[in-house]
């Protein structure tokens, strides 16, 4: 065995044992056979004896090793297959050199039924199998290429205001920062998004009632973790937000598809399908992905339907912020009189994707279930971070960035569907949903929309079908085009790439009788 041991690399008898365990653990000593003895090692390494016995001790007493001075040390015969690894033969070496180098060392195999050279796929459980397979697993771009959704304009974001809110933070309040933090929220944040969401959204609320979570994604997966049980029907929109799927059925949950038409969520088609369902998830400000808004009637019926049944409403106002024509229609909450709606809002489309902040508003009866949840999922958000928003919004920062951000998308939805009448004419025709941060456009009904996206994806344009959103083929052809971060010049160049994509499927396409 050859070990050179680096005077500036740690106490010597935990270099010698961690190169002995890592021996032992690939295989270079087998179970049962002899190691040199201590004194054998000492003279070899020109170390002291009682540094090579520090390291067998501590070999021995995590079972390493077995034997006494006197009788040998011999690798314990339990250490045989270990993490189902191969133990390779004695010439593939320890992988240290007498030069102080770490030799080329194999790659491990696991050992199983599979074929050679297969790794055995990974045994999961039923929970994350229901997840991936309705949530429909798919990659968040990195960066804002047209036509990708979900991003904001970044360019208005206000990095020297929120910079100097970061710094003044901590001067006043230091290490206090970096205590735990409370699990419903940081409470001067709490105090701020609970005004912020009565006087801007229409809520009916305390701050007593708003737990802090991660973002949108987080309070759907608490929500479903809190309120859902196996075997319990969740009505969902259909067309609706894919990965909310995927959380519902990790909890052993029915999906309830209930189809949403020009007014929102068909509540006479929901009660009718699952009259007892547990709980309805909606967008009723700006339907996902279909970009309608639920009707006061629709609006009504869900409440009475909830009241009914004893069922929960999560209502995801996700770009409740962003209409262009009217004012923002008020979220549903607030007409909620028997306390069945918890409200969901999140910073990353008003902010950006990177402050993974959210609210839940939650019916006073649940706050205290849904604090003690989120203490034992994983205790708290950043206390950091929820400070600085906290000041960002009480200093009137927010509400200036929501009307700059909302005058910058009103011109882009108006310039999209200006240059979408060039560019794209006869090939999509858009829905004009003078709201929202996406716009939703028609193909030809003979083309596959996955099969545009995919193509337009190689080139360089990023879109997302609206087959996406349900079973392959139970939905017309559609892209889903977000709008809010592109320039007039990029939205161009973006259209003229994608219309190339859709001519060439338009001819490659089978013609269908009329």
């Amino acid at each position: 065995m050859q070990l050179t041991l680096d005077p500036r690399g740690g106490p010597l008898h935990q270099q010698i044992y961690q190169a002995l365990r890592a021996a032992i653990l690939r295989g270079t000593f087998r179970p049962g056979e002899r190691l040199p003895s201590s004194r054998e090692l000492a003279r070899d390494l020109g170390i002291s004896r009682t540094t090579a016995l520090g390291a067998y001790a501590r070999l021995h007493s995590e079972g390493y090793v077995v034997g006494n001075a006197g009788a040998g040390t011999r690798v314990a015969e339990s250490i045989a297959g270990t993490n189902g690894s191969r133990i390779p033969s004695l010439a593939e070496g320890i992988g240290i050199t007498g030069r102080g180098h770490a030799a080329h060392r194999r790659p491990e195999r696991n050992v199983s039924s599979a074929p050679a050279g297969v790794l055995r796929e990974p045994r999961l459980s039923s929970s994350v199998r229901a997840l991936f397979d309705e949530g429909k697993w798919r990659a968040v771009p990195r960066q804002a290429v047209p036509f990708a959704s979900g991003i904001p304009s970044l360019e208005l974001f206000p990095v020297a205001s929120w910079t100097r809110l970061a710094a003044r933070r901590w001067r006043l309040s230091g290490r206090d920062l970096l205590l735990p933090g409370d699990s419903q929220g940081y409470a001067p944040l709490r105090e701020a998004v609970a005004k912020y969401a009565v006087t801007a959204r229409g809520v009916r609320c305390t701050a007593e009632q708003v737990v802090i979570v991660n973002g949108a994604q987080h309070g759907i997966d608490l929500c479903a973790r809190v309120l859902v049980g196996p075997g319990d029907d969740v009505w969902l929109e259909w067309p609706g937000y894919t990965p909310a799927r995927g959380m519902f059925a990790a909890t052993g949950a029915r999906i309830v598809d209930v189809p949403v038409d020009a007014q929102g969520l068909d509540v006479v088609a929901g009660r009718a399908l699952a009259p007892a369902a547990r709980l309805a998830f909606v967008t009723p400000s700006y339907q996902a992905p279909l970009g309608t808004t639920m009707s006061l009637q629709r609006r009504y019926a869900l409440l009475e339907w909830a009241r009914d049944a004893d069922a929960w409403i999560l209502e995801d106002d996700y770009n409740g912020e962003y209409r262009y024509d009217t004012k923002s229609v008020p979220a549903l909450q607030g007409l909620d009189q028997h306390h069945r709606v918890l409200y969901l809002g999140t910073f990353s489309k008003t902010l950006s994707p990177a402050i993974r902040l959210g609210y839940l508003i939650v019916p006073p009866a649940l706050v205290s279930t849904f604090t003690r949840a989120r203490l034992l999922l994983d205790r708290n958000s950043g206390v950091a971070e929820q400070a600085v928003l906290a000041d960002f919004i009480d200093g009137g920062h927010f509400a200036r960035h929501i009307r700059r951000t909302r005058a910058l998308y009103r011109d882009r939805h108006r310039i999209f569907l200006e240059l979408a009448a060039q560019e794209l004419e006869g090939l999509v025709t858009f829905d004009d949903v003078p709201a929202g941060l996406r716009l939703l456009g028609w193909l030809p009904s003979n083309l596959n929309d996955q099969e545009v996206v995919a193509e337009a994806a190689r080139r360089g344009v990023v879109l997302e079908s609206l087959s996406y959103r349900s079973a392959e083929g139970t939905l017309p052809p559609a892209l889903s085009f977000g709008f809010a971060p592109y320039t007039a010049a990029q939205t161009r160049a973006g259209m003229r790439t994608l219309a190339e994509v859709i001519r060439r499927a338009r001819d490659a396409a089978p013609r269908r009788d009329v």
